[in-house]
């Protein structure tokens, strides 16, 4: 058996297109174009480059997007202010700060104070909860791009035992709620189970998160299985790995995401989708 590769790039393609209609069908009517308001702190070269690939997708579906750049010792005081003025701004409908924040802002405190309707990571508690009582409105950003990417397998979720390897509040924990609301039966693993080979080898469906490049080996891949790898990890070499040993779990899964090019695509494209999806709901149209 050699995995079906789920094709990030291509799929978020599709899903860009369909935003880039919705967004010409808005200005044929004369309504404004969404637009979304990224905010930076400092200068690691992750952060900037994540930025810049979302400024350009906006730019790509034809989204009005504005960046707001602040130096590392930004006080905490300087950012709130400035997420209040957004949270009023009647031609932003979407706010995303890039995280990871310097250790003297309370990221908890910032993401908090995004008024939840323009909350286009879905990190809000409010949105969180929403999910949690199976009424979603705007999702995290990282699993609502794996669930499209599930669609495309047609595998039926309902029933089916789904192994999450990974409990962060940005892809773990909301991916095992999105799961729970179709109706598939989710094992959370983390750094504290036991036996976590017995987990994988019983998934119908793998998604791995973890951050630790191969740390599922193939022969742990229950035959048939789906297999979506989260991470992106960094070798001493250069080369970017996910968590799965891809070439040997692609000889046992029916399908399975390739890293790079698998679910990163996917959270930009899930980006531009909710800050369409924050237009409509705040403005009704």
């Amino acid at each position: 058996m050699t995995a079906k590769i789920l094709d990030g790039k291509t799929i978020a393609q599709q899903e860009r297109q369909r935003v880039a209609d919705a967004v010409q069908e808005r200005i044929k009517k004369g309504l404004r174009p969404p637009g979304l308001a990224v905010i930076l702190v400092g200068q690691d070269p992750a952060s900037a480059l994540y930025v810049q690939n979302k400024r350009n997708a906006c730019k790509e579906v034809g989204l009005f997007s504005q960046t707001f750049d602040y130096p590392a010792d930004v006080s905490e005081e300087i950012l709130l202010n400035k997420i209040d003025e957004l949270n009023h701004s009647a031609h932003i409908d979407g706010i995303l700060v890039q995280l990871p924040l310097p250790a003297h802002i309370s990221s908890d405190r910032v993401l908090e104070s995004i008024a939840p309707h323009k909350d286009v990571d879905g990190f809000h508690p409010y949105n969180l909860g929403k999910l949690a009582q199976n009424q979603p409105g705007l999702r995290p950003c990282t699993p609502r791009g794996v669930m499209t990417l599930l669609s495309h397998t047609e595998f039926p979720l309902q029933g089916a035992h789904v192994c999450m390897i990974g409990a962060s509040r940005i892809v773990g924990r909301p991916m095992a709620l999105e799961l729970l609301n179709r109706d598939a039966t989710v094992t959370i693993c983390h750094v504290y189970t036991k036996d976590l080979p017995k987990q994988v080898t019983q998934a119908d469906v793998l998604i791995v998160a973890a951050g630790r490049p191969h740390l599922i080996p193939g022969d742990w891949i229950k035959p048939g299985a789906i297999v979506i790898d989260v991470g992106i990890n960094r070798l001493p070499e250069g080369k970017i790995v996910g968590d799965v040993d891809f070439e040997q779990a692609k000889l046992r899964a029916s399908w399975i995401t390739p890293v790079p090019g698998g679910v990163g695509p996917m959270t930009v494209c899930s980006l531009l989708s909710n800050t369409l999806l924050a237009t409509k709901l705040r403005t009704g149209y």
